[in-house]
């Protein structure tokens, strides 16, 4: 009698000849992650049903072989069916595994193999292994030169192990102050005209019930006048590329494009002289600072100065509402001691903010140091937005295409209107003491 050995899962050796089996890999069935432990449920339940069949047919063969001598033709085909499910079974065990061995790496980071693990993996090593026992030589297995820099030595990011990058550093950027203090408003022309009241000689008094002369006259005239609407922008230029594999850099770009506006809006809203392409300011349209009569300050100081500015605007019928310093000017009167070396305007241990007088101080560094600014601001003018500041990108400015460059341009458009002068007081401080 022929004595047919069989692997360690009852599988007779002969019918393992005729149909070879693919080894099964190990899959660790670990806790639920994402849905996965549904897909290696299933396929760990096809793969032991596809196993159970090929027993059975093992069986079937060993059965035949002892009585007939021989496996049939039906019942090889049928083993052969199996195993080739198996085998496809067997493969989608392996994707999965090797998935489930990734899972610790980055989101949407390239997988990095070991050296022994690409050795193992290599054909010359399977093809090796399938000859068994009966194999000898050598191999030769191809391993890529292993760094941890990049090709081109100009970003970690394409290492063996990957940099961690963190957000840019960008300079810093001042604040910006004055836009907040006048009346907003938007508009759809070019140019904003307005009426703006010149003269007001008024002669009402009381008269007789029959006056023998006429009834006094009051005059009153209005002048129209217009501003135009100032476009200010600025671009720059960028690799096409560095934007696409940056968005983050990109981002930031829009920002410095947008301060750069903002800069240069603060400096026009206070500083423009209206020439050229320039805004008409608040600072050139103000009303200049004369000491009211009747008030006399010995040993004027700032604080005095800006007191004797918020009586003019007072005396003009527009009272004040807040002061525009350089933040200089701000801390020498913060810093203003008596006598005795005690803070007079201050409190060290604790400031609320920064008021004068009963007023807010906006505090500027587009504002000369030395100069004031002291009125009723949102009374006295106002902004008209006509577009919106944008950043634009363009790939077809210039040669920008050939060169995989981009031109990046912001800009926006804005007039300012101010209808009252008079609400507004300039002066300098001079060379007063800061006490």
């Amino acid at each position: 009698m022929t004595v047919h050995r069989t692997q360690a899962g009852g599988i007779p050796a002969s019918f393992l000849a005729a149909c070879p089996i693919p080894s099964l890999p190990r899959v660790a069935l670990d806790k639920p992650n994402e849905g996965r432990d549904a897909d290696i449920g299933t396929l760990a339940a096809e793969l032991k049903k596809a196993t159970d069949e090929v027993k059975a047919f093992a069986e079937k063969a060993e059965t035949e072989i002892k009585n007939l001598g021989t496996i049939t033709d039906a019942t090889k085909a049928d083993a052969d069916k199996a195993l080739t499910e198996m085998g496809g079974l067997t493969a989608r065990v392996g994707e999965l595994e090797q998935k489930l061995a990734r899972r610790g790496a980055p989101a949407g980071g390239e997988e990095h193999k070991s050296v022994g693990r690409i050795v193992a993996e290599s054909e010359a090593v399977k093809a090796a292994g399938l000859r068994g026992d009966s194999w000898k030589g050598s191999l030769a297995v191809e391993v890529k030169a292993i760094t941890s820099a990049s090709a081109t030595g100009t970003s970690a990011t394409t290492a063996l192990v990957p940099a961690d990058r963190v957000a840019g550093t960008s300079l810093p950027r001042r604040p910006m102050t004055i836009r907040a203090l006048l009346q907003p408003g938007r508009t759809n022309s070019s140019i904003i005209e307005y009426a703006r009241q010149t003269v007001r000689t008024l002669n009402a008094q009381t008269v007789a019930e029959n006056p023998s002369a006429a009834k006094p006259q009051s005059d009153i005239q209005w002048d129209i006048t217009n501003t135009k609407v100032a476009t200010i922008a600025h671009w720059i230029p960028a690799s096409k590329q560095i934007l696409a594999d940056a968005p983050q850099l990109q981002s930031e770009i829009d920002g410095e494009l947008r301060y750069g506006l903002e800069f240069a809006e603060e400096q026009q809203l206070l500083l423009g002289d209206g020439t050229g392409t320039n805004l008409l300011g608040l600072l050139p349209q103000a009303t200049a600072y004369v000491a009211p009569s009747g008030v006399t300050v010995a040993g004027e100081t700032r604080l005095d100065r800006l007191r004797l500015a918020m009586l003019q605007a007072t005396l003009a019928l527009y009272p004040a509402t807040g002061h525009v310093l350089n933040p200089t000017d701000w801390a020498a009167i913060e810093l203003t001691k008596d006598d005795h070396g005690r803070y007079i305007w201050a409190n060290p241990a604790g400031l609320v903010g920064p008021t004068l007088w009963g007023l807010p101080v906006a505090v500027s560094l587009a504002m000369p140091i030395g100069t004031f600014l002291t009125g009723a601001l949102a009374y006295a003018a106002q902004i008209f937005d006509r577009e919106d500041a944008s950043v634009l990108i363009s790939t077809e400015d210039r040669d920008n295409f050939v060169k995989n460059m981009v031109t990046l341009l912001a800009e926006e458009r804005l007039a300012l209107v101010v209808r009252r002068p008079q609400a507004l007081i300039k002066g300098t401080f001079g060379t007063q003491s800061s006490k």
